[in-house]
């Protein structure tokens, strides 16, 4: 049977389906089949996966509830089927904060669920303050005021790490 990997994300400004979109690339690369969805749109079965992934933006501390509400009402398959979670979010940007058991955001995540996937990473975002709404962007260079992070700047800044999302590629194959 040819491996056949699903990837279901929940993206706000778009990084986090740009990851996704770089995933599926690699495992397509590799000789195997994706299936992308954006959380609102998946109407499949989950066991018809040979890898099932789950990637995850932050938002104001928070994943999306669509992600938490997906994973409670596809619990069982989610437990039957090889599965694997990522979170996109800007505090990742620092070494310490940039792994799974050190990253506030997932570990707040995976201790209100369950769910144990087989293989879970974080990857640091992508901050645009031109893209964001007035008030996004004054809450957001709050935030990064109050994490020592860059609040002047008018390009965007990209502090994804795509030799990690490469490499989290390659581990989805063997997992």
């Amino acid at each position: 049977m040819e491996k056949t990997v699903g990837i279901l994300y929940s993206s706000v400004d778009g990084q986090t389906l740009k990851i996704c979109k770089e995933i599926v690339t690699h495992i397509e690369n590799a000789g195997f089949k994706t299936e992308l969805f954006d959380i609102n749109d998946f109407q499949s079965s989950i066991s018809k996966y040979s890898i099932f992934v789950i990637g995850a933006s932050i938002r104001y501390g928070k994943h999306n509830k669509k992600v938490t509400e997906f994973i409670e009402t596809h619990k069982n398959e989610l437990e039957n089927t090889n599965s694997a979670f990522f979170s996109v979010n800007l505090v990742a940007r620092k070494p310490e904060k940039s792994h799974y058991n050190t990253n506030p955001y997932v570990i707040k995540f995976f201790n209100a669920t369950t769910w144990q996937p087989k293989l879970i990473d974080v990857f640091a975002g992508r901050l645009d303050y031109q893209s964001y709404s007035f008030v996004d962007r004054m809450l957001i260079k709050l935030i990064m005021k109050m994490t020592n992070g860059p609040t002047k700047t008018n390009q965007p800044i990209e502090f994804t790490d795509w030799n990690r999302v490469k490499a989290f590629s390659q581990k989805i194959l063997t997992t």
